[in-house]
């Protein structure tokens, strides 16, 4: 009889093992696509502070062309704040979509949308993961930084009732 406790002591310990193992893995894997969509995200925010560089420099001057400058070379922690100011700048500034400069600076800005939307929801979830209390016992997650949201007012650009959007 005694036999029987140990295969059921040997299957149970398995299974912990098999959970803790899929569980580490999971978070990891979390944390990989958080990191990811941040290098996503980046792109992206950078094909739209370009694309607005040369909107600015073919039709709308000076401020804007400053805002995606300052975009364009901002350190990692005044990121946000150069985005937000981009962001406005180009509210600001009636866009026509017939013009392709302009319809580039639109695409861009709704890619960055979703970019922004997939960064933040993986974010959460990594975030997530790693706050349950048997990760943080095991400090599965010690090795990956600790995930961070990138705040920035929504990028997407309305374009103007009368003009029929491309």
């Amino acid at each position: 009889m005694s036999s029987f406790w140990w295969v059921l002591a040997a299957l149970v310990v398995g299974l912990v093992a098999a959970y803790l193992v899929w569980t580490a893995g999971r978070v990891g894997r979390l944390h990989a696509r958080a990191e990811l969509a941040a290098r996503a995200l980046e792109a992206h925010l950078l094909r739209r502070a370009a694309a607005a560089a040369v909107l600015a420099e073919r039709r709308y001057g000076v401020e804007l062309y400053a805002a995606a400058r300052i975009a364009l070379d901002a350190e990692p922690d005044e990121r946000e704040a150069a985005e937000n100011d981009l962001t406005r700048q180009l509210r600001a500034v009636e866009l026509d979509p017939a013009d392709p400069d302009c319809e580039t600076v639109i695409g861009a800005s709704r890619r960055l949308a979703l970019a922004r939307q997939v960064h933040t929801d993986l974010v959460r979830d990594a975030r997530a993961a790693r706050s349950r209390p048997l990760v943080r016992l095991l400090r599965m997650g010690r090795r990956q930084p600790w995930p961070t949201y990138f705040d920035i007012d929504d990028p997407t650009l309305t374009v103007p009732a009368d003009v029929p959007a491309t």
